[in-house]
């Protein structure tokens, strides 16, 4: 009886084993793993680009040279090269992708971009330049963070901050500052605190791309706190949420000002405008 439980847990852990394999090489764990099996390195000054075989990419000094107008705005160095991956068909970027969208950074330092981005890019459709400088944004901020404090950084910010210092609002698919404010004038408004949460799936949204809006939204709201308390204090309050993790406590601190008052007064400034 023993030998069999030993022989059933040992058969377990090697499955187990199989499994993580698996996923770190060719699944969904594939940014984090150590081994990019199929995939080229390109040791850059600022970042790793690693190349599907088959990809055909060669825009090395453009991703390069996008690192260092984001850490100028949020006044941080990278700890370590991003690592960025081109893929060469969206079956290999959606094997090895957790989501669907054009670009997903990671934890860790990882960067994925879809095929079909690439395309968009050459197409004019949407700005290569624009969109990784708002991953590399959520790369530089999780290199402070790690793994699981990544997860506790505010999501509304992360991306407002993503937006705004890409200066993303007005390209592709999001609305400018003019038309965000028209639509929240409008009715439509996604409270901050909702975002990733199931409360957000509750929120009434009448706009054409939900995601571009409330990106963009969220991009206002770091546009209204810099504007009128000052960058020096947002810069402040972004790299205190490096260090903590309570929201409330952390913004009231440095703003002397509960943070749902000052959504409160973020709306109202919108609805006088």
């Amino acid at each position: 009886m023993k030998k069999k439980i030993k022989y059933l847990l040992l058969t377990s852990v090697l499955v187990v084993i199989v499994i993580l394999g698996y996923m770190l090489l060719w699944g969904k764990l594939f940014p984090f793993s150590p081994i990019f099996i199929g995939f080229n390195k390109h040791e850059l000054n600022n970042t790793v680009v690693y190349v599907q075989e088959g990809a055909g990419f060669n825009e090395f000094t453009r991703i390069d040279t996008l690192t260092k107008s984001v850490e100028n705005f949020h006044e941080l160095k990278f700890k370590s090269k991003p690592k960025i991956f081109i893929f060469r068909d969206s079956e290999s970027y959606l094997q090895r992708s957790i989501s669907k969208a054009r670009f997903c950074s990671f934890p860790g330092g990882s960067l994925v971009i879809s095929p079909w981005a690439l395309k968009e890019d050459k197409q004019g459709l949407i700005s290569l330049d624009i969109y990784l400088r708002h991953e590399l944004s959520h790369v530089l901020i999780f290199n402070y963070k790690g793994l699981i404090g990544s997860l506790r950084y505010p999501g509304w910010l992360l991306e407002g901050i993503a937006v705004y210092s890409s200066n993303q609002m007005g390209t592709s698919f999001y609305p400018d500052k003019e038309e965000t404010y028209k639509l929240i004038k409008a009715g439509s408004f996604m409270p901050p605190e909702y975002f990733k949460t199931k409360k957000e799936d509750e929120v009434k949204l009448n706009v054409k791309y939900k995601a571009a809006f409330i990106y963009s939204e969220f991009g206002c709201i770091v546009d209204y706190l810099i504007m009128n308390y000052g960058r020096e204090k947002f810069i402040q309050y972004m790299k205190a949420l490096l260090e903590e993790n309570d929201n409330e406590v952390v913004f009231s601190k440095i703003y002397s000002k509960s943070f749902k008052t000052v959504i409160i007064d973020f709306k109202k400034s919108v609805y006088k405008s």
